[in-house]
């Protein structure tokens, strides 16, 4: 069962975090920082274990969507999903203050203001609690960029992008060379493999599904951005 509590997909900066409830798992989204950036905070809900994904910015504000009440979650985890700092501003601050451990991938870890305590690579699964999440290298944006997929078995797969697929294209690059590795990532391992159903979360802004998307890749494949 998919529960939506005023879940739109959208939040707007300094507004309400949004949360939608899974059987196994709750999705919080926040916007933080002056670029917009997109938070998720995921819980476990048979552990009340946490998972962050991007402790982008205003640590406070992250403090705040985790709860300060005794029940609530442990972030045990906190997850980059690639280098470029405004994905990364509040990780010393966030990590510190919960004791949670930080992972990435090992192409962008040394960038990074917190070295990661665990490396991550393609295929690894991350555990927040209970549930599992795959990790999805998708090169091109940058080195070690990385995307993180729940296979909700009562339902469709759940997608956390990054700053590699958005509404509308993939992720800003800087080569065609990287061009080309992001947009055959994203098709291969992407779109390949996952239904049409696949709600995926960006880094900044809306969230889409694969099959609003899936029409465009050629499209996309052949403007080159």
């Amino acid at each position: 069962m998919d529960v939506l509590e005023d879940y739109t997909g959208h939040v707007s900066l300094g507004g309400p975090a949004t949360r939608r409830t899974l059987d196994a798992l709750t999705i919080t989204k926040v916007s933080v920082g002056p670029m917009d950036n997109n938070a998720y905070l995921l819980v476990c809900r048979a552990t009340n274990e946490g998972l962050l994904i991007d402790a982008a910015a205003d640590p406070e504000r992250l403090s705040d969507v985790v709860g300060h009440s005794s029940e609530r979650p442990r972030l045990k985890t906190v997850v980059t999903t690639h280098q470029h700092a405004d994905h990364w501003g509040a990780l010393g601050a966030v990590a510190g203050a919960n004791g949670s451990n930080t992972v990435a991938h090992e192409l962008d870890a040394g960038v990074l203001p917190v070295p990661p305590d665990v490396l991550v690579e393609h295929g690894d699964v991350v555990e927040v609690g209970e549930v599992p999440l795959e990790v999805i290298h998708l090169r091109g944006h940058t080195p070690g960029s990385i995307a993180l997929v729940y296979r909700d078995p009562g339902g469709h797969p759940h997608l956390f992008t990054g700053d590699s697929l958005f509404p509308g294209g993939v992720g800003r690059t800087t080569s065609p060379s990287d061009f080309t590795s992001l947009i055959d990532d994203v098709s291969s391992r992407v779109f390949d493999v996952l239904p049409d159903e696949t709600w995926f979360y960006p880094g900044h802004g809306d969230d889409s599904t694969l099959g609003s998307e899936r029409p465009h890749l050629d499209e996309w494949r052949s403007r080159g951005w």
